[in-house]
């Protein structure tokens, strides 16, 4: 499990942390991802290209398991 810290801020969009891991080459690409049900926030499949994450999240994407720190 990979762990991102938000480090002074109190959340991150889906979409941008994706972009942030280069686990999607563009904000488009992201958006496909997320809009197609590749992507699971606290093992429920998340459609909202924007959803706030906050420190205790899990996103899951492929083989990729990312835990959101504050």
């Amino acid at each position: 499990m990979q762990e991102f810290r938000l480090e002074n801020h109190e959340y991150i969009q889906l979409n941008q942390l994706l972009k942030l891991l280069n686990l999607a080459g563009s904000g488009g690409e992201a958006n496909l991802l997320i809009t197609s049900g590749q992507i699971r926030v606290n093992q429920c499949t998340e459609l909202q290209k924007r959803k706030k994450l906050r420190p205790g999240d899990i996103v899951e994407f492929q083989e990729h398991t990312i835990r959101i720190a504050d």
